[in-house]
């Protein structure tokens, strides 16, 4: 609870003074309390033996013992070598009815002058629809720029298009030179498409993908697509602008439909930037001729040209080859022209990538570093996995999301119905689009990006009480009291809280423990931004709902006709803080459920 911090300080500085303690150094060392049930802010006495010659519980209660409570910390206790403060009840009620936390907007770009972040993530190859597995870097990455926009940071959000590499070319290639026909019968023994998806072109043209792998795998046939695909790739990666166009031709309806699937996850990006740019502008070609002239520079037998980077520390693979012999650039090279570029549009870089990227990702900032350049901070994410496997395009063992998100809806609907039986059609198929996408969103949001976890259904649609729908719900409930308040003729406008708490009411322990949630809400957020933890926040907006459902249950906004004017305050700006909260994590808020 930051908004504490200063008044903590201020009572422990003349009494750590008192001990011997003058230096600062203290400061940094209060942190969250460990158990929330013995207060809100903690300082650990342990550091302190030593200089002291104390014991550190002994060094707690003599601090204890100096400090007086007063109209702000009206609770300290020593446990275990920790002093921990609490908050008083008053003070946190009025320091929040007063309108002093920040509810923040994760749909707009700070006009203040901010930190401009860019956040490039997804960037997944056009050459199929996105599954499961592919959607945990679009989901992780679309609730970074929501929560650093939430945040107040100015958020720029950036889709690196692969439009060169050798997935595309094997796409390509299958559409010049496969027909429909011969590309079911290479593809007989799988599934065929879901009738449902049989115009969305992702769903479509993976077919030919997959269809020029099985034959890349045929002895007798391989050798001559081998060649093929090699030629395209080469050219591309010269800049040949009639194969780059045949690239594009073959991949844009593909990342068209794989834009709709997560449009409908409420994915969007701000811009998109093609890898072929930076070959055709000459800035690849100016990079590698700079990465030449470097004292770790090497040529190999073939006349590839790399760094050895194992002369700067980087272990295992230390040759970072940047040039092919016959003169061509590689995926790197290029990557590391688009980082250059990025570094001109924004403050702060944050790139968003798949584990197996560790060590491409070392590679490209130690160069970048050799360079004279700034490097990205990095999310690295694990890989979500089915109960029989890793999930591959290539192989066909997937779950598509757009066959999730129609089960999720489906599950939605059926939950809605039994318990809304006189909403119409289109009012259950609205909240159950909501509450499914919300629901898979959170699913993946919820686990933090370094661990890994096995795709199931059951969990990916539950509604237990730490999924989407259980904050929805808790949402939808303030604005149910928001609206019967105002049937009555009372609504709530922050300029009124003057004369709320002119009028105090008694605070029971379900309002005093939602206050507590809703003053550490801008500190879990912080965390959530500083970290990369979208999953932080998440658990945040979870002990959010669920102490607002406390409230909800013992503090009645309306009572025999009468609004109780605090707890409305209170349900309102926790409502705000819910709805906020929501958009930044990317799930729809409702007005009723």
């Amino acid at each position: 609870m930051e908004i504490l911090r200063q008044h903590v300080e201020a009572l422990l500085s003349p009494a750590l003074a008192a001990l011997g303690i003058n230096n600062d150094h203290w400061k940094s060392m209060i942190s969250v309390s460990r158990e929330k049930n013995m207060g809100d802010l903690s300082l650990p006495c342990f550091a302190f033996a030593k200089q002291l010659s104390m014991a550190p519980n002994e060094i707690a209660e003599k601090l204890k013992a100096a400090i007086e409570t007063n109209d702000v910390v009206d609770d300290i206790n020593s446990t275990a070598g920790y002093l921990n403060f609490k908050a008083s009840r008053n003070w946190l009620a009025e320091y929040i009815i007063s309108g002093n936390i920040r509810i923040g907007d994760a749909e707009v770009n700070s006009s203040d002058g901010s930190k401009s972040v860019l956040i490039e993530h997804t960037s997944a190859n056009p050459n199929g629809p996105f599954h499961v597995g592919r959607a945990r870097n679009a989901i992780l990455g679309d609730t970074i720029v929501r929560l650093n926009r939430l945040y107040g940071n100015n958020v720029r959000s950036e889709y690196y298009v692969d439009d060169m590499g050798k997935q595309v070319a094997v796409l390509a290639w299958a559409l010049a030179n496969l027909d429909a026909k011969e590309v079911e019968k290479i593809l007989s023994d799988r599934e065929p498409v879901n009738e449902m998806w049989e115009s969305k072109p992702d769903h479509n043209r993976v077919r030919w993908y997959q269809a020029a792998q099985v034959l890349r795998g045929d002895d007798s046939k391989k050798h001559e697509i081998e060649k093929a695909i090699g030629e395209m790739v080469h050219a591309s990666e010269n800049g040949d602008h009639e194969v780059l166009l045949s690239f594009e031709n073959a991949y844009q309806p593909v990342l068209d439909g794989m834009l709709e699937t997560l449009n409908r996850l409420r994915i969007n990006f701000d811009e998109f930037t093609k890898e072929s740019i930076f070959v055709t502008n000459g800035d690849v070609s100016n990079i590698m001729q700079k990465l030449s002239t470097l004292e770790i520079h090497g040529i190999a037998e073939n006349g590839a040209e790399y760094l050895d980077l194992g002369a700067r520390g980087l272990k295992g693979k230390t040759e970072f080859y940047y040039k092919r012999g016959d003169g061509s650039s590689l995926y790197a090279t290029r990557d590391i022209a688009y980082h250059i570029w990025k570094y001109t549009q924004c403050d702060k870089l944050i790139n968003v990538l798949g584990e197996d990227h560790k060590l491409q990702s070392k590679q490209v900032s130690m160069t970048l570093n050799e360079l004279g350049h700034d490097t990205p901070e990095v999310l690295f994410y694990s890989f979500i996995k089915l109960p029989e496997g890793k999930m591959s395009t290539r192989k066909g063992n997937v779950v598509f999301m757009d066959d999730l998100l129609e089960e999720a809806k489906a599950h939605a609907a059926e939950v809605v119905k039994e318990i809304r039986t006189d909403y119409s059609d289109e009012q259950i198929s609205h909240i159950a689009e909501a509450v499914g996408t919300s629901a898979v969103r959170f699913n993946i949001i919820k686990v933090s990006p370094d661990k890994g976890f096995t795709f199931r259904w059951e969990e990916a649609l539950s509604f237990d009480a730490d999924s989407a729908p259980f904050i929805m719900y808790s949402h939808t409930r303030s604005r149910s009291i928001a609206k019967k308040c105002s049937d009555l003729g009372v609504a709530y406008q922050p300029e009124d809280a003057a004369v709320i708490l002119q009028n105090p009411t008694n605070i029971p322990d379900s309002m005093f423990e939602l206050l507590r949630a809703m003053a550490t809400h801008n500190d879990a957020l912080m965390r959530s931004v500083e970290q990369n933890r979208p999953n932080l926040f998440a658990n945040q907006l979870l002990n959010l709902a669920n102490h607002y459902n406390g409230f909800y249950r013992d503090c009645k906004v309306i009572s025999n006709g009468e609004v109780n004017q605090t707890y409305l305050a209170v349900s309102e700006i926790a409502s705000k803080l819910l709805r906020s909260g929501m958009i930044g994590l990317g799930i729809e808020p409702l007005e009723r459920m």
